[in-house]
């Protein structure tokens, strides 16, 4: 048998593959029996790894959609509980009206009915005006008439929700604007709620819409 000089790491490693028995024979000298055997048991053991990953996405996925059914339902509850807020938002502040017309420097003479504003609309036909804002301001929460302390007409537009959002702001607005072209008389938008948007804030700090809190 032929002598084999070993010198280096360089030399050991040629050796060893030159001869592979050596190799599995060094191996099983250095390494435990469980090291040995751990490519054959991960082997055995990936499947039903891989399966209880297919398993748990299975469930998370049902969460997922028993979680997006949950916040549909959220959504819904949250709508219906602001439907039932509204009308009474727009209830407390009929019984407030007078006092905003006070806090605006007038004096409350009558709230318009329906009837009231669709008169207005026919005697004072407005081509331009489009259909949807027509139905809107028939539709609106207060239209009332009201006298300064110069004994002229002036008139407001209240818009109340429970919490008043932008949509408030800009309906007001809207009444107020169309009731000056209807009337030739100013009008002031007003906005009734028992909170007030962030984003609504601006236009109240302006001054072109008159915030008036509601009792919780």
């Amino acid at each position: 048998m032929a002598t084999t000089t070993i010198n280096t790491i360089e030399d050991l490693v040629r050796v060893l593959d030159e001869n592979p028995e050596w190799l599995k024979a060094l191996r099983a000298r250095l390494l435990t029996r469980e090291l040995i055997e751990l490519p054959r048991l991960f082997a055995e053991f990936a499947p039903s790894v891989d399966q209880r990953f297919d398993e748990q996405g299975k469930v998370l996925a049902e969460h997922s959609e028993e979680f997006v059914s949950v916040k549909r339902e959220l959504r819904l509850l949250r709508d219906d509980v602001g439907d039932l807020k509204g009308p009474r938002a727009e209830e407390e502040a009929g019984k407030d009206v007078a006092f905003i017309a006070e806090q605006l420097g007038l004096a409350l003479t009558r709230v318009l009915t329906r009837d009231d504003l669709l008169t207005l609309l026919r005697a004072q036909p407005l081509p331009d005006l489009p259909s949807n804002v027509r139905n809107s301001f028939t539709k609106a929460d207060i239209i009332a008439e009201a006298v300064d302390e110069a004994g002229e007409t002036r008139y407001i537009a209240v818009e109340a929700s429970y919490t008043v959002n932008g949509r408030d702001t800009e309906r007001a607005v809207r009444n107020a604007a169309l009731l000056t072209r209807l009337t030739g008389k100013a009008a002031r938008a007003v906005v009734a709620g028992c909170r007030l948007d962030n984003r609504s804030r601006p236009v109240i700090e302006s001054g072109e819409v008159f915030w008036h809190e509601l009792e919780r």
